[in-house]
């Protein structure tokens, strides 16, 4: 497991389901994760945090497009968020929203890459990010699914610093100087997200993975909840992991790690 208090800049370090019913969402990931939650004040925009052992490691937010998919949203920690908003729009994004004000928490940006992948900017106030991860029920890892890796790489390296380095069919997104992650993880500590290749034709997309104990129940949890299994549960070294829709239709992933099949 992971304690943070603190993230540097170009380091992701919060997701947030956004979802359409939020309090269907609330009692899934609770009974899935066994999150501890907290909600919003009643006269604002439906909200929950999620929590393990009191700290926090996600949140469910209300979709502000009313017909579109929910889905998890990946923020990645800046020191200056007009600059990002001047760094994308130069490396040919998006701009979605150039900073919604969260009053002492933060403020946000959201962004479109441009092969069409959703993602944002968080630039802190008091809440820095995710204060747990790597543990089961806890976030772990997003990764982007793109038919053409290069551009990506190019776009990503521009805006946040990443460099990217081969591993075996998908690359690793590093920032150089950063250390995270675990020692015993069989990357390099300073590997910030994945970049996996998809088939042509397919949308690029960032994915979004959780930590589970046992990955084959937590699929009969999804199933359980109104959520429905994509793929899986299947072995991949030193993970067992299933592709999963929650009760919203929000996909992610959840890996069960297996210390036993580690390297070395």
């Amino acid at each position: 497991m992971s304690e943070r208090d603190t993230y540097p800049a170009g380091v992701p370090c919060w997701v947030t389901n956004l979802q359409h019913d939020v309090p269907a969402a609330t009692a899934f990931y609770e009974a899935l994760f066994g999150w501890e939650t907290e909600s919003g004040p009643p006269d604002e925009a439906p909200y929950a945090l999620g929590r393990l052992r009191g700290r926090d490691v996600a949140g469910i937010g209300t979709m502000p497009e009313p017909d579109a998919t929910p889905a998890w949203v990946m923020e990645v920690r800046v020191e200056d968020l007009p600059a990002t908003v001047r760094a994308v729009r130069d490396a040919g994004g998006q701009v979605l929203r150039e900073g919604a004000d969260f009053g002492p928490v933060g403020r946000l940006g959201a962004f479109v890459d441009p092969q069409g992948a959703v993602f944002c900017a968080w630039e802190t106030g008091t809440r820095e990010g995710a204060q747990l991860v790597n543990e089961p029920g806890a976030w772990s890892m997003n990764a982007l699914r793109t038919p053409d890796p290069e551009p990506a790489a190019a776009f990503y390296g521009a805006v946040f610093g990443w460099n990217t380095e081969p591993f075996g069919p998908a690359s690793l997104f590093r920032l150089p100087g950063y250390v995270g992650g675990e020692p015993s993880q069989p990357v390099p500590r300073d590997v910030v997200a994945v970049m996996m290749p998809s088939p042509e034709g397919t949308p690029t997309a960032w994915g979004t993975d959780f930590w589970v104990s046992d990955a084959d129940d937590a699929a009969a949890t999804v199933e359980r909840m109104g959520g429905h299994v994509l793929q899986g549960p299947y072995d991949a070294p030193p993970f067992r992991q299933a592709v999963v829709a929650d009760c919203g239709g929000a996909v992610f992933s959840v890996s069960e790690l297996r210390p036993d099949q580690l390297p070395g």
